[in-house]
């Protein structure tokens, strides 16, 4: 799978609130699938788990199984490769594109 393939899958991922919240309520600790349901009362087992998939094909989240329990531990490498690709350099773009008008800006005219 290539790059840009793999970046799909993580903004496809993260495109859905559902599973934004499912990786925020992972971010402080591992939780287990049923933690995770009583977390989200609105939604059913089964809907769950489908996002949980979703970010699984992702790499977003690694499950583990401990006997009858699935822990799901977030993985944010993905996020930062995202972060560092895009959002790192528009960021800083737009940084220095604010910079040029604020020298603009405070410049006197005729100057």
């Amino acid at each position: 799978m290539s790059t840009e393939d793999e970046n799909d899958l993580i903004f496809k991922a993260l495109s859905h609130r559902t599973r934004r919240q499912i990786c925020d309520l992972l971010k402080s600790e591992p939780r287990t699938t049923g933690m995770l349901c009583d977390l989200m009362p609105e939604l059913d087992r089964c809907t769950v788990m489908q996002h949980l998939g979703v970010l699984e094909e992702a790499g977003l989240v690694v499950a583990e199984r401990r006997g009858r329990e699935r822990w799901n531990h977030l993985d944010a490498l993905p996020i930062h490769a995202i972060h560092e690709r895009w959002i790192g350099p528009y960021a800083a773009y737009a940084t220095s594109m604010l910079g040029k008008l604020k020298r603009q800006v405070e410049t006197p005219a005729g100057a």
